[in-house]
């Protein structure tokens, strides 16, 4: 299976520190952000990977070369304007052929395990969800207890901008026109046509600074310190 790791927003919530580097090259733990995703990736054995650009997106294949680093082969898809998820999608559409691909926002970070998505979903369309973060208490879908999602409903969790989808979802899609994904999610969940899992490990939305910050903070071991005055 390919996948698509999305790193052409803007990141605006980010400024300042997106005005020089665009979000997925922000560190977590000293490695960029997309580097997460990529390592994830390879270790589910997904070696081709495509990654879309706009935002200084000339910075990311600049500092990730061609993936040989990892093991894998990045494929690069630059739209000169931000194409929104399902936009970037159909324009880089034809690299996925006509199988399953999985498409993961490149704005999150997460421990999850990609292997489970390694099999050709039984509807159009599979998503991760998780519990709801402080910023969004309300979530998007309901995860119905037969494995479907739907739109409405109560209690709702939250979308991790991690999926699984069948090509034929984006063919309709106008070519280098932005379209969001959410739109097409919601039909899709009409006509019972995606299904979905509850992750509950880690799993974080980049959307600010002040969550960034968090996030690395939570990797800092806290060290005991020895006085030691030299004698034994």
């Amino acid at each position: 299976m390919k996948a698509m790791i999305l790193a052409a927003g803007r990141g605006e919530r980010m400024r300042p520190l997106t005005d020089r580097h665009p979000k997925p090259l922000l560190k977590v733990d000293g490695r960029a952000l997309i580097e997460w995703h990529i390592e994830a990736l390879k270790e589910a054995g997904i070696k081709e990977i495509l990654i879309n650009t706009s935002w200084l997106g000339e910075q990311i294949p600049e500092y990730l070369g061609d993936g040989a680093y990892w093991g894998v082969n990045l494929t690069f898809s630059h739209e000169p304007q931000a194409l929104e998820t399902a936009g970037g999608i159909r324009k880089a559409l034809e690299f996925f052929g006509d199988e399953p691909f999985i498409v993961v926002n490149g704005d999150v970070w997460s421990d999850f395990s990609y292997e489970g998505l390694l099999r050709k979903p039984s509807k159009l369309a599979h998503v991760v969800l998780v519990p709801n973060p402080d910023h969004n208490p309300q979530g998007d879908f309901l995860l119905r207890e037969d494995g479907l999602v739907v739109a409405e409903g109560e209690p709702c969790v939250t979308f991790s901008g991690i999926g699984v989808y069948q090509p034929d979802i984006f063919k309709d899609v106008p070519l280098d026109e932005p379209y969001p994904l959410a739109p097409i999610l919601r039909e899709l969940m009409v006509e019972a046509e995606v299904t979905g899992e509850l992750y509950d490990g880690r799993w974080h939305d980049i959307g600010t600074p002040e969550r960034l910050e968090a996030l690395n903070l939570s990797f800092q071991r806290r060290i005991k310190t020895i006085e030691y005055d030299g004698k034994l």
